[in-house]
């Protein structure tokens, strides 16, 4: 595929989630992405997902949603051997991704500063809970640890002393586009320098951007923001019960309150600016609970939408997937894997389109090490050599993977 990183050669060392959704980005733009991994210890989300069979194999759904377009490396970092080998990678590489505690890499002589000297140009990006400086650089964490830390998790519920976390792992995937958007501007800028340079991405400093409206707001008032539901400042904007189930309206502006409450009959509640909104909240709202919950929500939500008025009912996961708007815009990718366990897999394509420039992925999530013996000799490596890393436990190749049936009855 002709995509706008096509040429590029990217090592991914990252695990779990926000490092390897990074580098899936980039393949996703046509990136070359190699995902090194330790043949003893892999990817842990290799074994996280619902189908017990493909976590047995190694291949379970936490991996495969961001494993698709990459090929597999297994090698022990820990070793010299593989070390050295890592080293002839990094010299090919135009981007090194990792996640690791801040350090880590450098002591094992990884680190930007010593892989700089072979390749200048590279881009290295480290990924980390708390980022590479400050107190609590070597602290770990995850995506739910950082939403309690940031204090999103208190932002979150109904305002009953009981937090919640995101049901998605917003923190993760917003630290991974993140760093591919931080990818993308090194590249860039080594266009016109000609030379690479370290970047820094703390999954902290990611969540702290998603409170940016919240957080400027008690930066400048000492206020502290509360937990409010869906409830919004102004009563148009909010959850409300429909005779059936509940619906999201989102008459936000001025133009917008006042096309709802002339469409509902109510034109006595148009307000002329956001200050009267604001002090007129409990009577809007107990005007349009009585209305919406009068009719079911799926009404409500043709009603508003036709007049302009933005509106959806709640609905669950599958019946957005399922939706003619979702079909057309070909957000899900299905990858062919006729002699492998996730033939008709189903991921996510990256989440814009571009008009000159073909985005997607078509190779299958890959076993651990299923390119070893291929990398290894495309670094120079002879057939000797790789087979006295594999021996010694430092590098490894995949074996043929099992059918689909055996992966789904093991």
């Amino acid at each position: 595929m002709n995509g706008a990183f096509t040429g590029l050669r990217v090592v991914d060392t990252t695990h779990v989630l926000a490092g390897p959704f990074a580098s899936y980005q980039l393949a996703l733009l046509g990136a070359e992405v190699i995902k090194v991994e330790s043949p003893s210890d892999p990817d842990q989300a290799r074994f996280q997902g619902s189908d017990r069979g493909l976590v047995g194999m190694g291949m379970g759904t936490a991996f495969l949603s961001q494993g698709a377009g990459k090929k597999t490396l297994a090698l022990d970092l820990k070793t010299d051997g593989g070390r050295d080998a890592m080293l002839r990678l990094l010299a090919t590489a135009d981007v090194f991704v990792e996640n690791y505690r801040p350090g880590a890499f450098d002591a094992l002589g990884l680190g930007h500063d010593a892989v700089a000297k072979i390749n200048p140009k590279l881009i290295y990006c480290s990924i980390s809970a708390f980022g590479a400086t400050g107190p609590r650089r070597q602290q770990t964490g995850y995506d739910n640890v950082i939403q309690a830390f940031s204090g999103m998790m208190d932002l979150t519920g109904h305002g009953d002393n009981r937090p919640l976390k995101s049901g998605a792992p917003a923190v993760d995937y917003a630290t991974g586009l993140t760093a591919a958007f931080a990818i993308s501007a090194a590249l860039f800028q080594r266009a016109s320098t000609g030379t690479g340079q370290h970047i820094d991405v703390s999954m902290l400093d990611v969540a702290m951007t998603l409170l940016t409206s919240h957080a400027t707001d008690f930066l400048w008032s000492h206020k502290h923001p509360r937990a409010k539901g869906n409830r919004f400042a102004f009563a148009t904007l909010g959850m409300y019960r429909a005779s059936d189930t509940d619906l999201m309206i989102a008459a936000s502006n001025l133009t917008q309150q006042r096309r709802l409450w002339i469409a509902l009959g109510r034109e006595d509640l148009v307000k002329k600016n956001n200050i009267e909104r604001l002090d007129d909240f409990e009577r809007e709202h107990a005007a349009l609970s009585a209305i919406v919950e009068t009719m079911p929500a799926a009404y409500w939500e043709t009603f508003l939408n036709e007049r302009r008025i933005p509106a959806a009912r709640i609905r669950r996961m599958e019946e957005a997937l399922a939706d003619p708007q979702s079909q057309s815009r070909g957000q899900f990718l299905r990858l062919d894997d006729p002699v492998g366990p996730v033939d008709g897999l189903r991921v996510t394509n990256a989440a814009f389109r571009m008009s000159g420039s073909e985005i997607g992925v078509t190779q299958p999530p890959q076993q651990v090490g299923a390119q070893t013996t291929d990398i290894l000799r495309g670094l120079g490596l002879t057939d000797d050599e790789i087979e006295t890393l594999c021996t010694a436990g430092i590098a490894s190749q995949a074996t043929v993977m099992h059918t689909r049936m055996e992966a789904r009855t093991a």
